[in-house]
């Protein structure tokens, strides 16, 4: 079967690339090994970042100006205005609240919260004011970033080009055939084990095979480019990690959605959603993630009800549960580790490795694939063969990760961490 591009990867990079594609008159497949999403994607906050963070010491740095055009895009795509129309994805919130500690560093931080973005935040009045942050210190205001489910979004893309998504086995499931290092000529492709063959409907036979030839191959897997480029003997690392520990709560919560400011960086984000028990479960994510990655679980859900007691005074937090997940962001590997400015892509032969950085950038990311794409392959717009069409229709989907909090079997009660008595009197 020929093919313009073949991606490997289902997260919110491929599925949003294999749509551009598509669209465009490109004849396109993508290849996913474990369920839609498994990393990165479903673990994420789902807030549309315009570039907050990156402006909290006061100036528009690279960052900030390469994101800051993005909630414009996602906002189209969720209202149906644009392309992919995702008006089927779940918004959580259609803003997020930005409130500070009572230290210098956070006043200041407030103030460069302001430079150079898009979606700034709007100081809000004491009226407006959520019950939640009712007795924080300073000023309260509102970021009107979305946030999405990222289960939903998922789901969204997912099933607009279901016909276009294969599932593969995780080991072995895709062979590589390459002359050089970086050029593909075919990718040979087994039916998962255990899936009925598609040429017989029988379980106990050989599984189906299928050789696709693409044009170029895009290697959006996140952490799983690594293993990729070595499988098509590209064996430089262009790739570093890293690591967040993220915690998750859970219980009777208010819904919330907002960051926490103290200085140059965010202490606290908080996003909500609904488990499957109807219990409203709160990621942590900022600073708290980030120092966390050193800590063990029960040290990060201590220190994590500590800074809930310090930057929510009035929240209650008896009755609720704790624990908590790792997962690690894969980038382009850059000088010292620091976190690359925008997206990433590398162009060997005909595969290109692609990297996001955010959620957010995942519209930017296939803007650049398609311009690059477009100068080593011409959109064909072909039909397949009836043969190859059946094949298809018969290979078996991916279905989409479920959130952390639907995976994770290890909580912890609050009232069996004991934190410190000070934290005791706040919590109550």
């Amino acid at each position: 079967m020929k093919l313009d591009v073949v991606i490997l990867g289902g997260g919110a990079a491929g599925l949003w690339l294999l749509d551009e594609l598509t669209r465009t008159g490109y004849d396109a497949l993508l290849l996913e090994s474990a369920k839609l999403g498994t990393g990165q994607t479903i673990a994420s906050q789902g807030i549309i970042h315009g570039g907050l963070k990156y402006t909290l010491r006061g100036m528009l740095t690279g960052s900030a100006a390469n994101i800051r055009e993005m909630p414009g895009i996602w906002r189209d795509c969720l209202a149906g205005r644009r392309q992919p129309n995702l008006s089927r994805t779940q918004v959580r919130s259609g803003h997020c609240y930005l409130w500070r500690t009572e230290s210098l560093s956070s006043r200041i931080g407030m103030i460069g919260a302001r430079v150079g973005l898009r979606v700034a935040p709007t100081r809000l009045d004491q009226n407006e004011i959520p019950s939640l942050l009712a007795n924080c210190a300073g000023t309260v205001a509102r970021l009107d970033e979305q946030v999405i489910s990222p289960a939903s979004f998922l789901a969204d893309l997912g099933n607009r080009q279901r016909d276009r998504i294969l599932q593969i086995d995780s080991h072995g499931g895709a062979e590589f055939h390459f002359q050089q290092p970086g050029n593909v000529s075919a990718v040979r492709l087994h039916s998962p084990i255990g899936h009925c063959s598609v040429m017989n409907g029988t379980s106990d036979q050989p599984r189906a095979e299928l050789e696709l030839n693409p044009a170029v191959v895009v290697f959006a897997a996140g952490a799983g480019n690594a293993r990729l480029r070595e499988e098509v003997g590209l064996a430089v690392p262009q790739m570093q990690r890293r690591p967040l520990h993220m915690v998750l709560v859970r219980g009777d919560l208010p819904s919330f959605n907002g960051h926490c400011v103290d200085g140059a960086g965010t202490r606290v984000t908080i996003t909500s959603d609904v488990d499957s028990q109807g219990r409203t479960v709160w990621q942590l994510g900022g600073q708290i993630a980030e120092q966390g990655v050193a800590s063990d679980a029960p040290s990060l859900i201590e220190f994590a009800f500590r800074e809930l007691a310090t930057i929510l005074p009035s929240l209650d937090l008896r009755g609720v549960e704790c624990t908590t997940y790792r997962v690690d962001r894969a980038e382009r590997i850059t000088p010292n580790g620091v976190r690359p400015e925008s997206v990433q892509i590398v162009r060997e032969g005909n595969c290109l490795t692609a990297w996001p950085t955010k959620l957010a950038l995942a519209p930017e990311l296939s803007r650049q694939v398609l311009e690059q794409i477009k100068t080593c392959c011409t959109a064909t717009e072909s039909e397949l063969l009836a043969s190859e069409a059946e094949t298809l229709s018969q290979w078996p989907r991916p279905e989409v990760a479920l959130p952390p909090w639907e995976t994770a079997t290890q909580w912890t009660a609050f009232e069996d961490v004991r934190p410190s008595e000070s934290t005791h009197k706040k919590a109550a």
